[in-house]
């Protein structure tokens, strides 16, 4: 595992439940604005066995975009529906209701 991608699972990590937030605003938090798409592939890649929400991560237009054989859209719609997050017919997560956006002053990351 990269050193990138562990920081990733350690910010994904912090989004509490009932909450969503974009893959590029996990990578402008890890200080690499343009990383949006890398930090779906750490996601992607992500080790089995770990305990990381990865479904409170979606685009930046609050659409469910996971293109993961082994955990279709379907599942990560269920998995946020279960947190309470309303997901509509066509996967759409309304950002003003359910995004979380930190103070950066107050996550404490790995380095």
């Amino acid at each position: 595992m990269s050193p990138f991608h562990l920081k990733v699972y350690d910010l994904v990590s912090k989004i509490p439940k009932g909450k969503v937030t974009s893959y590029g605003f996990i990578a402008i938090l890890l200080g690499k604005p343009r990383a949006a798409r890398q930090v779906g592939w750490a996601l992607f890649n992500m080790p089995e066995g770990l305990d990381i929400p990865w479904w409170r991560v979606i685009n930046s237009k609050g659409f469910i975009s996971i293109k993961n054989p082994n955990a279709p859209k379907q599942l990560q719609k269920e998995l946020l529906e279960k947190e309470g997050i309303a997901v509509s017919d066509k996967y759409m997560v309304d950002l003003k209701r359910y995004n979380w956006k930190p103070k950066s002053s107050s996550l404490h990351l790995c380095p």
